[in-house]
């Protein structure tokens, strides 16, 4: 298992126009492809104006045929069109983090 971890930092009084527009048109495509997303967060302390998304992912075979088939849909083109124009975005940051095992706690 992966998890694609993505942090986006944005233009400050932009981040809740861009999650507005993310809930409303870019989530619902993402549902289709990449199912839930393992959780959402935004920051509240440091670096301000980010949102973090984690999705879960078998393998990089299985990120890499569901971003693909994401890609080539017509509402997520059409978002993608909706959020440049917004100027938005400062910075994206991509990771692929894996868990560790832990022994259980005693």
């Amino acid at each position: 298992m992966i998890i694609d971890h993505r942090t986006y930092t944005f233009h400050p009084l932009k981040m809740a126009k861009w999650l507005k527009l993310y809930q409303e048109k870019g989530l619902p495509v993402q549902y289709k492809y990449l199912g839930q997303p393992l959780a959402m967060y935004r920051t509240e302390v440091g670096t301000l104006n980010q949102v973090v998304t984690l999705w879960q992912l078998k393998d990089m075979g299985e990120f890499q045929s569901s971003r693909a088939e994401l890609a080539k849909d017509p509402e997520w083109q059409a978002f993608l069109v909706e959020v440049e124009a917004l100027n938005a975005l400062l910075h994206q940051e991509n990771k692929f983090i894996s868990p560790i095992d832990l022994p259980p706690r005693s």
